[in-house]
């Protein structure tokens, strides 16, 4: 995976130089939490048209912080998660009938003293949100903004098999080397060949039908994030939540659901503890290790909750999820859903409520 992430990484704008880190420790498991308010974003979706053939439906999400720099010489330290991407809608024979591709930057600044800097309320935009003002257009060859690049590469890649998607040629910067391609995507594509497969060997029947609506939605903040003390370190944690959706109409025919949260530990001097090249696992990934089902009252983690939620609202209209009731605490008020889900589901709907966009 950290070859994956890194091919991703060298065809994308960076905001930041990498620089030396300071001593570096194991990234530690994220403790079992409620999220802060979560930042939701315009829903990148592909559509096409109808058939009567079932697909499966994949998502991949990878989590890089390679790029997070120690604060030195009079200049702020900060973490930065590059997120990326790619859900898919797969036939069995391997043919992928849908795909969207995005990604998350969510950087945090902190001082010498190891106090943050950066706003905690503040959005964290994904690229295909930013659009036009990411940057790249005017400075590509093509004059096409990153958002454009990948939805291009999303389109060449449908219809396609991953052993017809190994097959396309890149050159030695991991770049198209197809004239065809290459005239609209001039960004490494490398990565993202790599993403889709894994995207694809993720998928699995969730109800989902060729042709349906693929919708790729996200929520972001960096809200829980907090200084260093004499006593503590200071911690920036990135909580990501992503769904992917399939739609007929305005109904929910498939729904999955991961999220991570990725942290980096810095000391009192601004200098980062957390161990930069690890990956952070999703909560998916996690499971059991998440360690949510030895607190949850029906003794379920948090991966088997929100697949349980995902099965709920599959066959359910997105004003139906909508007025889903919910406790004052943001649990469900079902008894039926409650029975299985016991977590806070407003972040759940909202990004379900996007998919409407």
């Amino acid at each position: 995976m950290k070859k994956l992430l890194a091919l991703i990484l060298s065809g994308t704008l960076t905001m930041g130089a990498l620089s030396a880190c300071g001593s570096t420790a194991v990234v530690a498991i994220p403790q079992p939490e409620e999220s802060a308010p979560a930042v939701t974003e315009p829903v990148p979706e592909h559509t096409q048209g109808t058939s009567d053939a079932a697909v499966k439906t994949g998502l991949y999400l990878g989590t890089s912080l390679s790029s997070s720099k120690n604060a030195a010489d009079g200049e702020d330290g900060y973490s930065q998660a590059n997120i990326e991407l790619v859900a898919v809608t797969v036939t069995d024979e391997g043919v992928i009938d849908s795909c969207v591709i995005n990604s998350i930057q969510a950087k945090a600044t902190f001082d010498a003293t190891g106090t943050l800097t950066a706003d905690l309320t503040a959005q964290v935009p994904s690229k295909n949100e930013l659009g036009s003002n990411y940057g790249m257009g005017h400075v590509s060859s093509i004059g096409k903004e990153w958002n454009e690049q990948v939805q291009a590469l999303a389109d060449y890649v449908e219809g396609k098999t991953v052993e017809e998607i190994k097959g396309i040629a890149v050159t030695e910067e991991g770049k198209a080397a197809d004239a065809d391609l290459a005239a609209s995507v001039t960004v490494s594509i490398a990565g993202y060949l790599d993403a889709i497969e894994q995207a694809v060997s993720n998928a699995t029947h969730l109800g989902a039908m060729q042709g349906d609506r693929l919708v790729l939605t996200t929520s972001t903040n960096i809200a829980n994030s907090k200084s260093a003390t004499a006593e503590e370190p200071g911690q920036v944690q990135t909580s990501a939540t992503v769904a992917a959706i399939t739609l007929n109409g305005d109904v929910i025919t498939s729904c999955y659901i991961d999220a991570v949260q990725a942290n980096v530990d810095f000391d009192a001097a601004g200098v980062i503890t957390t161990d930069l090249t690890a990956v952070p696992p999703t909560k998916n990934e996690l499971g059991d290790n998440y360690g949510m089902g030895q607190i949850s009252p029906i003794g379920k983690e948090w991966n088997e909750q929100v697949a349980a939620f995902c099965a709920y609202v599959t066959g359910k209209t997105l004003d139906q999820v909508a007025e889903i009731a919910v406790t004052e605490k943001g649990a469900a008020a079902d008894a039926d859903l409650a029975a299985s889900v016991t977590i806070a589901i407003g972040e759940f709907q909202a990004l379900i409520a996007k998919a409407a966009a």
